[in-house]
């Protein structure tokens, strides 16, 4: 058991121990920017790796929680915390809403109406002027309110806010991935004929993957409204959702770790890449064609797959060792 999750928990103890050995104000807001994107990789991996449903909706539903929380702070005047978790129904309800239609369809269908679904979204953000502030976007989110005695005002309380909901969000997919109900996902993604056949309802069982992976693109919207503190209606253009999809490409669709790999590894290497400017794509492109061609699932589907023929190929040797060992002592 502790062995299969030795390097979740190295990068955890890294991830712990950064601000504390390091103050440089930059890398802590790559880092924290980079965990909020990975919990809305998450959502997306949960309806499109998992489950088979390629939705090209979720930066709307990344800007609907971050819009929400922003709104109901700087216009209503409502408690942070409170916000928080309106935001996150909110968005949830809409994602509901987008799932009873969108799920009606399949395949290319289904990719086509929720990639037009986000670009309504973006559409209202940015003509809706006097709601979202149009172009100029919203300023002056405050950071979030204190429990207790911790509070949320630098850049090291938000890293860990924000860590400590990567974490609850990887440890949920773990449940939900292995659990029953995970396996149906699955089901569905293989042959959601096959799995009506055994009797899956597979409506009910898409639409609650749906509005659960709305609910962490909701919650990575939140988190980045938060420690942003100003957003515009470009987090929700389409774009951003093919950026998400990168992320768990790379990672690994269907992985449980494929979105924190992907996503760490492409916002650093983005990062790493900067005083190139418009060139970097030069660089970038070529390796992310190359990692596609000769990894198809990813980083971590990769390396499943090169741990799972290891372990086959020692079981083989060890069954011929032993055959062969019998065969000498039952010799002449």
């Amino acid at each position: 058991m502790l062995k299969d999750n030795i390097l979740p928990l190295i990068f955890l103890l890294l991830a712990l121990l950064i601000p504390l050995v390091t103050d440089n104000q930059y890398y802590l807001y790559i880092l924290t920017i980079s965990f909020v994107w990975t919990i809305g990789v998450y959502g997306m991996n949960l309806i499109s790796g998992y489950t088979g449903q390629l939705s090209l909706a979720h930066a709307g539903f990344f800007a609907i929680g971050a819009y929400s929380v922003g709104l109901l702070t700087v216009k209503v005047g409502m408690s942070y915390w409170l916000a928080f978790m309106l935001a996150l129904v909110i968005t949830t309800i809409i994602g509901l809403l987008v799932g009873l239609i969108a799920l009606r369809t399949k395949e290319h269908f289904f990719a086509i109406y929720t990639l037009c679904v986000g670009y309504i979204i973006y559409l209202i953000i940015y003509q809706w002027d006097e709601f979202t502030g149009g172009v100029r976007g919203l300023i002056g989110i405050p950071a979030p309110g204190a429990i207790g005695p911790i509070q949320f005002e630098n850049s090291q309380a938000l890293y860990y806010l924000v860590l400590v909901f990567l974490v609850g969000t990887v440890i949920f997919m773990k449940w939900i991935t292995e659990s029953l109900v995970g396996r149906t996902y699955i089901a569905i993604r293989n042959s959601e004929e096959l799995a009506q056949t055994i009797g899956i309802n597979t409506m009910r069982q898409k639409l609650v993957s749906f509005v659960t992976s709305t609910f962490f693109a909701a919650l990575a919207g939140v988190l980045y409204a938060s420690v942003v503190r100003f957003i515009g209606p470009n987090i929700s253009y389409t774009m951003v959702t093919f950026d998400m999809l990168t992320y768990a490409l790379v990672g690994g669709f269907g992985t449980l770790f494929g979105p924190v790999v992907g996503t760490l590894l492409i916002v650093l290497l983005t990062q790493s890449l900067q005083f190139m400017e418009e060139y970097r794509m030069i660089v970038f492109g070529p390796l992310l064609v190359l990692l596609v061609i000769f990894y198809p699932r990813g980083i971590v589907g990769g390396y499943a797959a090169w741990k799972r023929k290891r372990k086959i190929k020692k079981m083989n040797k060890s069954t011929t060792d032993s055959h062969n060992k019998s065969t000498y002592e039952g010799g002449p």
